[in-house]
Order: structure tokens, then sequence, then C-alpha cells
């Protein structure tokens, strides 16, 4: 049973091996909310994951060390795996999807870590490693459906406990529930009053859908930039630990974590991936009540996929209102541009892009279409710049 004394052990056996991860004071993110970052993206692996996988594999048997190992993920639970192995000396196998980032591939190996990429999503990998465990007699470390790994995680609650005794809530990502699991429960072991919200991305909603029907319930598929959270089928261990703790599970858009992602860089120097930024992207769009309250939001990973980076910041920067395409309708005479570049300018717009293209089949003869995209402070912003387009006459499509 996972008790509050496993967690304390947990504890204590990582203290040689992890780092107490920051808790970062956030004022701006939510205005009105005092805000807390408890920074797990900069725990070493860059994830939460060592903590469950190397207190799993100190409980393990000098039978089952001499075995090895295996264990899939879709990339933080791997490189935590693959670095805990390295410490014990034992060998280990790591099963990860075939689309996982090439940055966590490539870190796994580097912690000697053996690798074997399978076709489709974590799920896909999770079968694979369980053939591979029944053909080779390896260990299995599951990612989060085992008490160990969760009272690992549960770590984390003592040190925000520690570090901010006084808070009301905490906003914590779900993939397959091991993370929100332990801190749920040491949070609420520990004061039955904090509550403890769960954020699941809203392409891969399967805890949030088993805890409101009432039992589990696998997707046929899931769509997320968040590839650390992107689970098909919660643990049952973990499903009754959230349907038990757990006050709220919400679910956010791939629009609003890349949102979230860009706040936190520019607000706070802080790199997170996808399913480390939703708890963030929760608070930021009001998804969970933070008005007045003292509120964390743990960060769980920062091993972005930098390939996808710069895709993830444009999303970010138009999911703020910080660049706009706007469609004109014009006139084909001398001048058009001219005006409407002017009045971009004076209302503080920076064009980036311009095309130009003349009217098509069936509209005026002397019309003509331009698409411009800029770079704009916020909605407000854009609102103003469109107004006086408009004052001035033109035609927004």
């Amino acid at each position: 049973m996972l008790t509050l004394d496993n967690v304390y052990r947990a504890s204590y056996a990582l203290k040689q091996v992890i780092r107490e991860t920051d808790m970062i004071y956030a004022p701006k993110l939510v205005p009105g909310a005092e805000l807390y970052l408890k920074a797990e993206n900069l725990q070493i692996t860059g994830s939460f994951k060592v903590r469950g996988s190397y207190y799993k594999m100190s409980r393990l048997s000098d039978e089952e060390k001499a075995r090895g190992v295996i264990a899939c993920s879709a990339g933080n639970h791997a490189q935590g795996v693959a670095l805990s192995a390295q410490k014990n000396g034992i060998k280990a196998v790591i099963c990860l999807p075939d689309g996982a980032p090439i940055s966590k591939v490539e870190a796994t190996k580097s912690y000697g870590a053996e690798v074997c990429l399978v076709e489709g999503v974590y799920d896909d990998a999770y079968r694979r490693a369980l053939e591979l465990r029944d053909e080779k007699g390896y260990t299995f470390i599951h990612p989060f459906n085992d008490e160990d790994v969760i009272a690992g995680q549960g770590t984390i609650a003592l040190e925000i406990a520690e570090q901010l005794p006084d808070l009301d809530a905490v906003v914590v990502p779900i993939g397959g529930g091991g993370l929100i699991s332990g801190i749920a429960y040491t949070i609420k072991t520990i004061n039955p009053n904090v509550k403890v919200y769960g954020v699941q991305a809203s392409g891969a909603p399967s805890m949030k859908n088993s805890v409101e029907s009432g039992e589990i319930r696998e997707l046929s598929a899931v769509s997320t930039i968040a590839d650390g959270i992107a689970v098909k089928k919660p643990g049952d261990l973990t499903y009754e630990l959230c349907r038990q703790y757990v006050d709220e599970i919400v679910t956010v858009s791939d629009d609003e974590i890349a949102a979230a992602i860009l706040a936190l860089m520019e607000q706070h120097k802080l790199m997170t991936e996808g399913a480390g930024a939703v708890a963030v992207a929760a608070a930021m769009f009001g998804k969970v009540p933070t008005a007045g309250k003292k509120t964390v939001c743990l960060l769980s990973g920062g091993n972005i996929d930098v390939t996808i980076l710069s895709r993830v910041i444009q999303r970010g920067l138009q999911m703020s209102g910080r660049t706009c395409q706007l469609m004109i309708e014009l006139v084909d005479k001398p001048g058009q541009l001219k005006n409407v570049s002017r009045i971009i300018a004076d209302m503080g717009g920076n064009v980036i892009s311009v095309h130009h293209e003349r009217a098509n089949e069936g509209s005026d003869v002397n019309g003509c279409y331009l698409r411009i995209v800029l770079e704009t402070r916020n909605y407000e912003h854009i609102a103003e710049i469109k107004k006086a387009l408009l004052d001035f006459g033109f035609k927004l499509l």
C-alpha cells in the first residue's frame, strides 16, 4: 500500500541523487493570483521522472538487478530509468515510441541504456516492453502504475509543503497519473484542505474521461504537442488515487499550451516542454480557480524538442495576440499600400510580411487583396489597428 512512510523513505533514498528544485514566485503570469512555479524542469535529466524510477530501482532485489530492467516511455521516464540504472550498475532496455523527440532518444542513449524504438505511441511501446520482459526475464519499471514509483513522485509534495507551508492549491499535469497520484496523496495526507487540480491536454484526456465516467476508459487515439502526457489509458492504481484525492481534472488546448511555454520563456527564462507547461496554461486561461489563492503550478519537465520550438513559439505568439494576419480588400490604385502601412505604423504595429494579389474572377475589375502579417502587443492592440483601418475606409475580410 502507498503510505506516507513510503514517501518519506523515498525522499531519504533520493537525497544524494536528485536536487531539491526551486519554488519560483510568478506574479505576472496570472493577474490577481499568488502563483508559484515548482521547477521540476530543472531537475537532473530535465524531468521529475528520475524520482520514481530511482526509488523503484533502489527497492529491487539483487536477483532482479542482475536480470536487468526494461521500461517504456514517451521520453522522460526513459531518461530517469537510464540514469538510475547507470548509477546502480544495472543493464537497462528502454522502449520508446518512434515519434519521440530525437533529443529524448539521444539523451536516453547517453546514460548508457539500450533503446528500442516502437512504431506508434506510448501504449504501443508499453506492449513491446512487456513482450521483451517475458522473453528476456527483465524487471519491468512501470512509468506510473507502481506504488514505489508513485511514492518517488510524491517526494515533490514534501518539498512543496516545506517550501510553501500555507499553500491553497497545487496544479499538476496528468498523463498516466503517477505524478499527480503521488503529489495528491501526500499533500492531502499532510493537509486535507489543499486543493489538487489535474491538467490534461484536450487531445489526450484519458484520466479525465475515466474519472468522470466512473471506470477506466481507453482512448482510441491521442494527439497533442504535450508528448509527455499523451497516454491512452491510465493505470488502475493511479485511477483510484486520482478518483480519491484529486479535486478536479481540466483540459487545455495545444494553443493554450504553446502560449504558456512562451510566457514562461519570456517572463521567467524557463524552458518547458508541452507537458511541463500544462499547469501554467490551466492557470493562465482560467481553467482552475486561482484568484486570491496561493497556488503552485508544477513544471514537470523541460525536455522540449528544439526542432518544434519555433513552431510552438509561433503558435504561442498567435494565441497571445502577439502576431496577427489581416486580409484587406483594396481598390487597385496608387497610394493604397502606403496608407495601410502608415496607419499600422502610427498605431505601433510592425509589418513582417506582405502579399499583394489581384482580385479573382467575379470581383471588381479594379479590386485587389492585401494579406499582411504583423507583430502586435496583444488582442486589444489588434482591435485598435483594425478599427483605425476601418475608420479610414478600408474593408477587412
